[in-house]
């Protein structure tokens, strides 16, 4: 894989720039309290300066209609000297519609950080194909206007990704985790007060084959999203997945094991089981989901595939289950597979 083009880091004093490239969500009125708590903690606890893209709050309806003023909004956002970061709102399940109104040479000629989870995954692709390096993880619906406080694991990996980059960094397994199917904290005003009830982790990180040492450059994003992605001219090609490291999780739309099954069989007939050298898989959205997507994993990567050798660290904290941290595309990265732990090996930011 390619070498990616690397950001600064953010400093006190920067400007960050909030986009809505999917749901127009963050613009409903009963939503605008989040992006106000998040404005609150990017500029008292991080020392930022926000600035709200002009189509960000137009609401749902409006930016499903228009794609291009999404797609203004970030190419509005990278060409801003003042913008050092450009945080997405929330997923969806379109950003693929932007790709048409997106200058590549743009987003290469003016690296900053770019971060996001879901359906930003396609947006994370334009990226990668810009050449530059994006942090899959942190949004403002959802990380940063966490109510009550973030937790302080993302807290820490934003922290030790974004801000203070370290530059050899143990990704570990978070010490607890929130059930959003039994527990759920709907979002609204009434519930700005509720913290969400954290569990003790009691499995933390799994390998459920391989053994050793595997090192690689990062490279994946949300399994549903693959399938507006593949075909496109976004999606990696093989030279782009060999050697690397697979990083995958599924949404809170509750992807049937099934359907991951499927999934995961075009990723075998594509040749990409073939040329990467380990899989990192996010804990599951649905904790209902847990085993049955080990099972599918094991079978279709270890059976099918015919690569039982192949590492595959389960059950890590990135995507749609909480606490999540940070996934930089294109870090060099390590799965030890015998200690079940997953290290990046260089710094995420300049």
């Amino acid at each position: 894989m390619k070498k990616l083009i690397k950001p600064q880091r953010l400093r006190p004093g920067d400007t960050a720039a909030i986009v809505s490239l999917s749901s127009g969500m963050l613009g409903e009125p009963w939503a605008l309290h989040k992006l106000d708590i998040a404005r609150e903690r990017l500029e008292n606890d991080f020392g930022l300066h926000v600035k709200v893209m002009p189509n960000a709050l137009k609401g749902i309806q409006y930016l499903y209609d228009h794609p291009e003023a999404r797609a203004s909004d970030l190419m509005e956002a990278f060409r801003d000297p003042e913008v050092k970061a450009v945080f997405c709102a929330i997923g969806g399940e379109d950003s693929i519609r932007l790709l048409p109104y997106v200058d590549l040479q743009v987003l290469h000629d003016n690296p900053k950080i770019f971060t996001g989870f879901s359906d930003t995954t396609s947006c994370h692709m334009m990226m990668f194909r810009a050449g530059l390096m994006s942090y899959y993880g942190v949004s403002v619906m959802t990380n940063l206007s966490e109510y009550v406080s973030i937790n302080d694991y993302t807290l820490n990996m934003i922290r030790s990704t974004l801000i203070d980059p370290q530059p050899f960094l143990e990704i570990p397994s978070a010490s607890y985790w929130y059930d959003d199917e039994d527990e759920k904290i709907w979002w609204s005003e009434e519930n700005m007060h509720r913290r969400k009830a954290y569990h003790p982790e009691e499995v933390g990180y799994e390998i459920l084959q391989g053994s050793g040492i595997a090192e690689g450059r990062l490279l994946g994003g949300c399994a549903d999203v693959f399938v507006s992605l593949t075909g496109t001219p976004l999606w990696p090609s093989l030279e782009d997945w060999q050697d690397a490291i697979l990083f995958l999780e599924t949404s809170e739309a509750d992807m049937h094991e099934v359907m991951l099954r499927c999934l995961l069989r075009n990723l075998l007939a594509q040749g990409i089981f073939d040329r990467i050298r380990g899989v990192i898989v996010g804990k599951p959205a649905r904790r209902s989901r847990y085993d049955a997507y080990k099972a599918a994993l094991v079978d279709v990567i270890g059976k099918e595939a015919g690569h039982p050798e192949l590492p595959i660290l389960y059950n890590v904290n990135f995507g749609h289950a909480d606490p999540i941290g940070v996934i930089p595309y294109g870090a060099l990265c390590r799965i030890d597979a015998d200690q079940a732990k997953l290290y990046l090996l260089e710094s995420a930011t300049e």
